[in-house]
């Protein structure tokens, strides 16, 4: 008897490749938005640029804490490179605070709606198996990089803001990062692997919505 051919489904492993292939409109759709763009034109309002500069110290607040949780429970081989990922981002809130200061900006205020919602994400996502705190990890940080090397050459100020998360450095950290993903996705159950799917995309959808939030300007 010929044994039944599985679904093509059920035999690819998934990676972080496959999501970007898979879920392409949905990742385009959280790494170029009419944010970047202004900034590249150099049309952003003030004001809509400052309500993203204070929500994003914020998320970077809660995005350290969820790193240096994710150790908990990364292999030991995994440290090194999110060990890096921890040192780097010692050095963006202190560099948060001194552009909250050249701008006169105030960075205790409130959590908005998405950015809360992004935190309450990653708070959760500590308590979930490290395959999809890894897939996780290595998403957050290309949206970053993708969003802000896309539009290409940016104008003062905003080049400093596209250099720090679209330097050549930044992306081979990201690389690395997805490597790691890469492999512990391999070893993962086809729960897990599907899992991976959905933090994906949450991470996909609070990306997008997180740019569309400086347009609530507050600040």
């Amino acid at each position: 008897m010929i044994e039944a051919r599985k679904p093509y489904s059920l035999l690819k492993l998934m990676n972080c490749q496959e999501l970007l292939k898979k879920y392409s409109q949905q990742w385009q759709a959280a790494t170029v938005h009419p944010f970047l763009d202004e900034c590249k034109l150099g049309t952003i309002k003030p004001q809509q640029f400052n309500t993203w500069l204070v929500q994003d110290y914020l998320f970077v607040v809660e995005f350290t804490r969820m790193v240096g949780r994710i150790l908990t429970s990364a292999p030991t081989s995994h440290f090194d490179v999110i060990m890096s990922g921890l040192n780097a981002l010692q050095d963006e809130l202190n560099w948060f605070k001194d552009k909250a200061t050249e701008r006169q900006l105030d960075l205790n205020t409130k959590k908005q709606l998405t950015c809360t919602e992004y935190c309450d994400f990653m708070n959760k996502l500590t308590e979930m198996p490290y395959p999809l705190q890894a897939t996780a990890l290595w998403g957050i940080e290309l949206a970053y990089n993708q969003g802000w090397q896309l539009p290409g050459e940016m104008p003062q100020p905003y080049n400093e803001f596209a250099n720090r998360w679209g330097n050549p450095e930044f992306t081979d950290y990201v690389k690395l990062l997805e490597a790691q993903a890469d492999e512990v996705l391999q070893d993962a159950s086809k729960i897990v692997q599907s899992q991976s799917e959905a933090t994906f995309l949450n991470v996909a959808r609070l990306e997008k919505d997180f740019w569309q939030m400086a347009y609530n300007a507050t600040n």
